[in-house]
């Protein structure tokens, strides 16, 4: 396997090839031939040039919508593969709701998000007050918000959710008209070939949608600065994104960004039952490697003792095991690099003061492949590094608070605002705490992930909203219209 997707054909790569891993053993499954730099930069001229052409942003919006659709439908005859796939390079345990979270999700959310699309107007009327809708000439004035596609969108997924996050990027963008070039991890480039197989079968014209496959950064970092981009869409690490960001001022990019977290899981002291269940549920899945993951746990400090014992209990029988075993529980961490960055903090938050309440290390079984036990660290404060950055593995920390002040004061001290929890059995309560924390998603007694319901970061957790509203307009020009008598 190896190259792309360009102007509606395959192209062999001429780059550097890369391995893929299979994270359940740690063994090379295949070597990619990626892209060369040039050809990478023939995509965006490709998409350049099929925007411009204007044949597919001036559709009739039903007509554009109809073709999505089949490209949707296209995808979801894919769907069995695209789960053996995605087990294969990121080793998340096929049988568990991670996966379905990885495909079965996206795939029905991608028909939602062209329903809302086509439910928002291409014109709104700007709400004048009555005083200025008449000049004092008596001649009447209207204004119009007027909606156009941005451009050329460069959408960079992640490993971790690789088919989920490009489809966020994807779907919204063609529906609003952009074009767009994909470029997936190099950690999960496999499965991203069936944006293209389906652009095929769909009838895509030729580059409205562009699959460029590289195993180094080059690649990304002309799609951040390449004048013939307009936006680029990503989803990572903040560290990268900061890099992102900075590669995209120079041409003033549209940017949505989806970065880190570390968001905080406050429980109230009538909600003690829900802790140890919570906790087995963030950090089984695919490992904790999920940015919107609660790994920060806030408990009162009286009851800390006795949710300590109950977590050594249930912990001890997380069943850790390959993508395709059945009983798994808890699968690989993506990558050597990635498990080392568990030991890493692991060892980190002890010397500042946290004890491993259970886990810690690397199990002896399975012997092959990025395993990392299901981790919790008891630790005295907020301030210990484990609970300040993010690790992305199965790794959570416990921390007691004195009062629900006290509570809110440490969920907020965190440069990361991607996400935050709080369970208390008095909702009324329970929502005066979340309407304290200071994060682009606040879920009380539960959470949702809809197509119509945007979530981003704030702080340093990104710029920008996916899904949603606010994730459709943004790939979208706004333009006033003010026209007199």
């Amino acid at each position: 396997m190896g190259g792309g997707f360009i102007e509606g054909r395959w192209v062999t790569g001429l780059g550097a090839p890369f391995a893929v891993e299979n994270p359940s053993t740690g063994a090379v499954v295949t070597s990619v031939t990626g892209m060369s730099l040039e050809q990478i930069g023939d995509a965006i001229r490709a998409a350049r040039h099929a925007f411009d052409a204007a044949t597919w942003a001036d559709l009739p919006f039903g007509t554009r919508a109809e073709i999505v659709r089949r490209y949707v439908a296209a995808l979801e005859t894919r769907a069995d593969k695209i789960i053996d796939l995605i087990a294969l390079e990121t080793g998340c345990p096929r049988f568990t709701s991670s996966m379905r979270s990885q495909v079965q999700t996206p795939l029905a959310q991608a028909h939602q998000i062209i329903d809302l699309a086509q439910s928002l107007p291409d014109y709104e009327d700007n709400p004048l007050p009555i005083g200025e809708r008449v000049n004092l000439m008596n001649q009447p004035y209207q204004s119009l918000r007027h909606y156009t596609p941005v451009g050329v969108v460069a959408a960079i997924a992640a490993y971790n959710f690789p088919f989920l996050t490009a489809l966020w990027k994807v779907i919204p963008a063609l529906i609003t008209g952009n074009t767009v070039v994909l470029r997936p991890s190099p950690l999960t480039p496999l499965s991203a070939a069936v944006f293209g197989e389906a652009a095929e079968e769909a009838g895509l014209p030729p580059g409205v949608l562009n699959l460029v496959l590289e195993g180094g950064t080059e690649g990304g970092q002309l799609l951040t600065t390449h004048a013939d981009v307009d936006m680029v869409a990503f989803t990572g690490s903040t560290s990268v994104g900061v890099q992102v960001m900075q590669q995209a001022a120079a041409t003033m990019k549209r940017l949505q960004l989806e970065l880190g977290g570390k968001s905080a899981q406050i429980f109230l002291p009538d909600a003690i039952d829900k802790v140890v269940p919570v906790m087995v549920g963030a950090c089984t899945a695919h490992a904790g490697q999920g940015c919107a993951l609660g790994t920060r746990i806030f408990v009162p400090e009286t009851d800390k003792p006795a949710i300590l014992e109950k977590i050594r209990t249930t912990f001890a029988a997380i069943r850790i095991g390959g993508a395709d075993d059945p009983s798994t529980q808890l699968g690989p961490v993506i990558s050597a690099a990635q498990r080392a960055r568990c030991e890493h903090f692991v060892a980190l938050a002890v010397e500042n003061g946290g004890v491993v309440v259970t886990g810690g290390r690397r199990p002896e079984v399975p012997g092959e492949g990025f395993f990392f036990e299901p981790t919790v660290l008891d630790l005295p404060d907020n301030s210990n590094p484990a609970a300040q950055e993010e690790i992305f593995g199965p790794v959570l920390c416990i921390i007691g608070y004195r009062d629900l002040d006290h509570a809110v004061q440490m969920a907020n001290d965190s440069r990361y605002g991607l996400s935050g929890y709080v369970f208390g059995a008095d909702r009324r309560k329970a929502l005066e705490v979340g309407l304290r924390i200071k994060s682009g998603t606040v879920n009380v007694n539960g959470a949702m992930m809809s197509s119509y319901v945007s979530a981003g970061g704030q702080r340093m957790s990104g710029v920008g909203r996916e899904r949603g509203i606010e994730g459709i307009r943004l790939y979208q020009q706004l333009t006033c219209i003010n026209m007199g008598a």
